[in-house]
């Protein structure tokens, strides 16, 4: 049994890390078909049907351009840059239940690499080591523009990273654990309205926006905005360097996409979840109905992330970049004290007769607040017409 055991859960980590690889290769694919739909163009066609193999060729373009190191470069510190920005992506997935459990008699094993109690602090924690591949490869180009991309990253990074800490402090609260397992499970027991989206509205919000500025997506992408700094960190990668770089972005969407769909809607849980996996239980046996169960909550746990993934990209064509002081504005000024309020608004709703959906008085005071603030007539005096 325990060799039966590594073998499943060497496989389960094997699939997550070529299934990460394998959606962020097409997802650069369906970014440029939803741009070309959105911009009314075809997008790629010609790589094979439809333009499938179009990732194929460009990771072939990738392999064999030159693999360029400047002169004046750290060479060391320009090699480990890129390295560093890809595992971190890769590991930031070890801890997202993809499904419930495969079944093996009366053994189960979760479908996740890793189940540990602080695996939202592991993310948090990987996260944030990130931002080290971003800064060590703009300081090691020696390169103005790339330095200052790379700061304007670790600053952007930094301040996203606090408020997107608090949001999800009430959560925590909330579930009482630092597993992403055992919240996706208390949403399950809650139902399907009592997913963390339901019951934390303003925390999704904040949490998203600062999953694209972590994420450098429009219209947080100004550490690599091309009119202002060439091409940003890594201006002076070439080959597959630029391409760890590029594709440690995609990763992390995915990975984001994931942890928002486990935090907020219920993971890998859908409505009728229970019915179904009693009634497949029924018909196909425990074991077989069990699995059969799982398979089906993965594919909905996917569709959730191909969803939010298509949101990432869905914004980038549709909303213009901020610019830099709006860009920290918004982080410092907005995100932090409402993630802070709505800490407080929420602990309060526990304290006193348990209200889980407390934080919709925010929700329902900013929104009457900003439709007032819309409404009113403008100020000042109209110039006299001339005769």
């Amino acid at each position: 049994m325990d060799l039966t055991i590594f073998i499943v859960k060497s496989i389960i980590i094997l699939a997550v890390f070529g299934i990460s690889l394998l959606i962020a290769t097409y997802s650069t694919y369906v970014e440029r078909k939803v741009a070309a739909f959105m911009q009314d163009r075809i997008g790629p066609d010609r790589a094979g049907p439809w333009g499938l193999l179009q990732p194929i060729a460009d990771a072939g373009k990738m392999f064999f351009k030159e693999d360029f190191i400047p002169a004046q470069a750290s060479k060391w510190l320009f090699i480990l840059g890129p390295a560093l920005a890809m595992l971190t992506a890769l590991m930031s997935s070890a801890v997202i239940p993809f499904g419930d459990s495969i079944r093996f008699d009366n053994y189960d094993i979760p479908v996740q690499g890793i189940e540990i109690n602080i695996g939202v602090l592991y993310i948090f924690g990987v996260v944030s080591l990130g931002v080290y591949g971003i800064m060590v490869g703009g300081w090691a180009s020696n390169n103005k523009f790339s330095l200052l991309g790379a700061i304007r990253a670790a600053s952007q990074n930094i301040s996203y990273e606090v408020a997107l800490g608090l949001s999800i402090i009430a959560i925590l609260m909330m579930s009482g654990s630092l597993s992403v397992r055992a919240i996706v499970e208390q949403q399950a027991e809650a139902g399907f309205l009592g997913w963390n989206v339901f019951t934390q509205p303003l925390g999704f919000i904040i949490f998203l926006t600062c999953a694209f500025a972590e994420c450098n997506r429009t219209p947080f992408d100004l550490p690599e905005c091309e009119t202002e700094l060439v091409g940003g960190y890594h201006t002076e990668y070439s080959s597959m360097k630029l391409g760890f770089y590029l594709f440690a972005e995609y990763i992390n969407m995915f990975v984001s996409s994931a942890f928002i769909s486990s935090l907020y809607f219920g993971g890998y849980h859908y409505p009728f979840m229970e019915q179904i996996s009693n009634a497949l239980t029924n018909s196909l046996g425990a074991v077989t109905g069990h699995n059969v169960a799982t398979a089906i909550g993965t594919a909905a746990f996917f569709g959730k992330i191909f969803f939010f993934i298509f949101f990432f990209m869905w914004v980038r064509w549709t909303v213009p970049r901020f610019r830099y002081d709006q860009l920290m504005n918004l982080g410092w000024k907005i995100l932090i004290p409402l993630s802070v309020l709505n800490i407080i608004v929420s602990a309060s709703g526990l304290l006193f007769n348990g209200m889980k959906y407390a934080s919709w008085l925010i929700v329902i005071v900013a929104t009457v607040l900003a439709i007032m603030s819309n409404s009113r007539a403008p100020k000042g005096q109209v110039s006299p017409q001339r005769s």
